[in-house]
């Protein structure tokens, strides 16, 4: 039987007893205490509990099932300590950037060595003049991507002539004629006697052929001109001469 029956019909009997002398209203509560409406409490003499054996102490972290009981609650667990921060990695060292030169800016194409003109990097033009008459006038174009010279005097066959007209000294420029690219040179051509008595043979001619000396002047050099004459050809005797290449138009007309 439980303690708490026990105290519960002790309390009772005491209740009966004090009926007799009082009308109350009993109420109890777990400790024995006994109180009445228009009168002084009596407290119930209760015999004290027999002492409850002893118990091994619940290891259960639950809390106790009796009644008004305390709730033993199990200590908590100590928290686990902290796990050390990782160590910060240290970055990966870079390399020192290799000493790359600086590229080079291309080279310039090597100017062209100055050679002497010839057919090939020329343009030749043949133009008979109305004054001085009986003069033809040869222009020459660098028409190559460098200087050329223009050396001595132009070596000029008309048709099917076997000599080389000469050269009128006194036309001889003081320096040797240079040609750019796209610059033009000249020089004067007299074809026939102006008064009509100191020429012999005398021809038409219809073709024309150009040809060009190196600095030595004893030697034509690369591929000869062969500039258009007009369709009814151009007369020609034996007084035929030119002069000297000339850097300019009118020092050329003047002979």
């Amino acid at each position: 039987m439980s303690v708490r029956t026990s105290r519960t019909r002790l309390i009772t009997a005491a209740a009966s007893v004090a009926l007799a002398a009082f009308s109350i209203t009993a109420c109890s509560d777990d400790h024995g205490d006994v109180g009445t409406a228009t009168g002084p409490s009596l407290r119930a003499t209760v015999p004290a509990a027999a002492p409850a054996s002893p118990t091994a102490p619940s290891t259960s972290a639950s809390p106790s099932a009796g009644t008004g009981g305390t709730t033993d609650k199990a200590p908590a667990p100590a928290p686990a300590p902290a796990a050390p921060a990782p160590a910060a990695s240290k970055p990966a060292a870079s390399k020192p950037a290799a000493n790359t030169p600086a590229p080079k800016a291309p080279a310039a194409p090597p100017a062209a060595k100055p050679t002497a003109c010839e057919g090939s990097t020329t343009k030749t033009i043949a133009a008979p003049l109305n004054r001085p008459v009986n003069h033809m006038l040869l222009t020459v174009t660098n028409t190559g991507s460098g200087t050329c010279y223009l050396y001595g005097y132009p070596a000029v066959q008309f048709g099917e002539a076997q000599s080389v007209p000469p050269v009128i000294t006194d036309s001889k420029p003081q320096a040797v004629v240079t040609l750019k690219p796209g610059e033009s040179g000249y020089a004067s051509v007299n074809l026939s006697s102006t008064d009509g008595g100191n020429g012999s043979n005398g021809r038409t001619a219809t073709s024309l052929a150009v040809y060009f000396q190196g600095p030595s002047g004893d030697e034509s050099v690369g591929a000869g001109a062969h500039p258009a004459l007009p369709a009814k050809g151009v007369y020609v005797d034996d007084s035929l001469k030119v002069t000297y290449w000339q850097q300019s138009l009118d020092d050329a007309v003047s002979w």
